[in-house]
């Protein structure tokens, strides 16, 4: 019989719905886990790109005579799409000016977008109206796939599809919380005064975000997909396997993570082309940043964060340019970290020369040239200023240099915590990933009760405190419960508790990005530990708790003090105590 054979649950994540994920063992779905996280978060897909959530924020996307308003126009359904449907619409005017409009209620960053091609007229105008301001206005030409006038606009692009048709689609920034989102059949580059004509138009949508995504169908109401409310985050960032995503609350506080002339950011000798590049999703929404002139060349955010351990980070791509110096700054000093954005290394970490401690300073590879540069600070004062330096070497900290040069930017961040967690895309506004949590609730019958065995593969972290695996009395109950866990600092734990008396406690250092496969066997006065093939502890004197009913990974039930910095790769369960052979054959890497 195989050690798998002899397990009672076995998780390796593969499967998962929104609110759940799928054990391999028991096959009945007796041992899957619930999943809970109130809000929306990114991961790193299969294909090594970060995904988001996505939406179509319109409604009755693609019913033009139902929730939409028109002004002069005529919808007629029936039309041959650009996907060999029926589903397109004949959109024809009758007087000057003539259009279709819907409101909704719509703040910061976003892209409006419809399939269109031709009729009697070659042109259609998108149009955002705000109600106060300059509203935003991009003309195409449907007759040869070209962007016409534009105003007040980030981008405008079209797409051709096939067949004449061509998706269109515009980015802007509202200054208000309510849009008007128009379309106009049009006469031509910037004229609607025609007072007949129509064009063909499919599949509207608008979205956050600075470019136009796979089309989602919409009725009644707006429609979300990706990693939204509730989904598990199976994460490739590591290894071609995934790890289950585990991570606790966090906010990212610039209020534009990827518009880099948002309202907030203040730029000086730096100018910011949106769309310049493919960024780390895979899509074309990174900005090219471009300084030049003799003084600072720099980009930067005014925070407001409490006064706690606080991390920055921005993901950096090599054009001609590659030292970049981030800066932390506020009443109680400034720190400094410098990187090659062309070879993804920490070049030096200063905290201005011994005012405040030295950051924290790491990069992270997310391949194709693109580097997540990151920056951590444990020692500073509430309100910080975020600054980003384009600078000619390591002994410069202010940037005021004569030269020029580029480098492409995307998905800027600040955090209070110790390290950086994974991306929180913002569009004006600062954004919360709350916490995670999983576990499989009375399940008595598949945790051993006198003996057992748990077994968990991870990754190491030293930056917080992060449970791996624990079984519990019901209600998540840690002072009756046996686990492993890893404390600040890198201490990888084996404890058990009965009746909130430590009845084991086994320690052993780690590092951060260590493969850990880790076991804890326990019966009655005999519990032994084991990390990576290695027997690291053992125990004779052990009285366990008992009616233990349910397996928590990721937090300390029912608080969610602590997450898993890396994800869970593996988990098994057993109603025996594996022998020391067994352990070791199952923990060695």
């Amino acid at each position: 019989m195989s050690i798998y054979d002899k397990s009672s649950l076995v998780l390796i994540p593969s499967g998962t719905k929104t609110g759940k994920v799928f054990s391999q063992k028991p096959v009945s779905g007796d041992g899957d886990f619930t999943f809970t996280r109130a809000s929306a978060a990114t991961r790193v897909n299969a294909s090594g790109n970060i995904e988001k959530e996505t939406s179509n924020l319109l409604l009755q996307s693609n019913q033009f005579d139902t929730t939409w308003s028109n002004n002069g126009t005529t919808e007629t359904s029936g039309q041959s799409g650009y996907d060999g449907s029926s589903d397109a619409w004949l959109l024809e005017k009758s007087i000057a000016g003539g259009s279709i409009r819907q409101s909704i209620v719509f703040n910061g960053v976003g892209t409006y977008s419809v399939y269109a091609k031709a009729g009697t007229l070659n042109y259609i105008l998108l149009y955002i109206n705000y109600g106060s301001g300059t509203d935003t206005q991009a003309y195409f030409d449907l007759s040869n796939g070209s962007v016409g006038t534009t105003i007040a606009e980030i981008d405008a692009n079209i797409e051709s599809v096939g067949n004449g048709w061509y998706r269109c689609s515009v980015s802007f920034s509202t200054p208000s919380a309510t849009a008007t989102t128009l379309f106009f059949p049009a006469q031509g580059d910037g004229d609607t005064s025609g007072t007949s004509g129509n064009i063909y138009i499919q599949d509207a949508q608008l979205e956050q975000g600075l470019v136009a995504r796979d089309y989602i169908e919409t009725t009644t109401t707006a429609i979300y997909g990706g990693i939204t409310d509730n989904v598990p985050r199976l994460d490739y960032t590591d290894s071609s396997c995934p790890a289950l995503l585990l991570e606790p609350l966090r906010t990212n506080l610039i209020a534009y993570s990827e518009y880099f002339n948002g309202a907030d950011w203040i730029n000086v000798g730096v100018t910011a082309t949106e769309n310049a590049v493919i960024s780390p999703e895979g899509v074309q929404n990174a900005t090219q940043l471009n300084f030049t002139g003799t003084s600072y060349k720099r980009f930067e955010q005014n925070t407001s964060n409490a006064a706690t351990a606080c991390t920055t980070s921005i993901f950096m791509k090599y054009i001609n340019h590659d030292i970049v110096m981030a800066r932390m700054d506020s009443t109680s000093g400034a720190s400094y970290a410098w990187f090659n954005i062309q070879t993804g290394e920490v070049l030096k970490v200063d905290g201005a020369n011994g005012s405040v401690p030295d950051p924290i300073a790491s990069v992270d590879d997310y391949g194709d040239g693109w580097y997540r540069l990151n920056t951590t600070q444990n020692s500073m004062a509430s309100n910080q200023e975020i600054f980003w330096y384009f600078v000619p070497d390591i002994n410069t900290s202010t940037g005021g240099w004569t030269g020029s040069g580029s480098a492409y930017a995307y998905g800027a961040q600040f955090e209070e915590g110790s390290y950086a967690t994974s991306y929180i895309p913002t569009y004006g506004s600062s954004v919360t990933r709350n916490a995670e949590n999983t576990k499989a609730t009375n399940v008595s019958d598949l945790i051993g009760q006198s003996e057992g065995t748990l077994y968990v593969e991870t990754k190491g972290q030293t930056k917080d405190s992060s449970l791996l695996l624990r079984v519990a009395q019901s209600g998540g109950v840690y002072g009756d419960s046996i686990y492993i866990d890893i404390a600040v600092g890198g201490s990888l734990r084996a404890v058990i508790f009965n009746n909130y008396v430590s009845q084991m406690l086994s320690t052993t250092s780690v590092t951060d990005g260590q493969s850990i496969k880790a076991a804890l066997a326990y019966s009655n006065n005999d519990c032994v530990f084991y990390l990576n093939g290695t027997q690291i502890a053992s125990d004779i004197s052990v009285s366990l708790p008992t009616s233990l009913a349910d397996i928590l990974l990721g937090s300390y039930y029912p608080a969610n003090s602590a997450q898993q910095y890396k994800g869970t790769n593996q988990a098994l369960v057993f109603k025996t105590r594996l022998s020391n052979e067994e352990l070791a054959d199952l923990t060695t890497i």
